[in-house]
């Protein structure tokens, strides 16, 4: 699991000089943002729309809107809530789109599939009941708590998860309280310990 990510100033040093050379279009900048947050994000976006596919397209238009919107970057940018509210905001959209696909497609039931998620790509990778469980678990959450969750696990602090879902700190607190506890029920003594690492997590 990523550690936390609350900075130390030397690590928040090296953000600001990253955020300066993405807003002054150096490409090497652009890649070690990759390295640090391509599979991060995947995680997130894989278990939010639980098709691979899709988290594939909607990393690719992440990583796209970054180059695209690179020079205009705020100085003081924090890349991971502006990343990871970039993808989650490009998850909207979609679930927006495919809502209305399916209410246009329901006079048709019979002739194609209507938006039913399959497996995860993490459930077919389980290589454990316990993994298997627990991606389970996730995905039953409504999505609110699943993102609230989701942006945890992915290390943001509380304060970040609430930038990236555009509410305050304290409801995003409830948030990750009320998914914590609902997948507590869902879960064994065995898999408890991933709700444990949860708790590591800073406000």
């Amino acid at each position: 699991m990523p550690a936390c990510s609350v900075m130390t100033n030397m690590e928040r040093e090296f953000e600001l000089a990253i955020v300066a050379s993405l807003r002054a279009g150096d490409p090497s900048a652009f890649d070690v943002v990759h390295e640090s947050y391509n599979k991060r994000l995947f995680n997130f976006l894989a278990r939010l729309a639980r098709r691979r596919d899709v988290a594939e397209d909607l990393l690719e238009e992440t990583w796209l809107r970054l180059v695209s919107r690179a020079s205009a970057l705020r100085a003081d940018t924090r890349l991971g809530p502006w990343l990871f509210t970039v993808a989650r905001n490009l998850y909207v959209s979609y679930r927006r789109s495919r809502l209305v696909e399916d209410s246009y497609a329901s006079g048709f039931i019979g002739l194609w599939p209507c938006g039913v998620a399959g497996r995860s790509p993490f459930e077919m990778a389980a290589s454990t009941e316990t993994e298997r469980r627990i991606e389970l678990a996730l995905a039953a959450l409504p999505v609110i708590y699943r993102e609230a969750v989701l942006l945890a696990v992915e290390g943001l602090s509380s304060a970040e998860a609430a930038q990236v879902c555009g509410i305050s700190p304290e409801a995003m607190r409830q948030r990750l309280k009320r998914g914590r506890a609902l997948l507590v029920r869902r879960l064994d003594e065995s898999e408890v310990t991933f709700i444990a690492a949860l708790r590591q997590v800073k406000a």
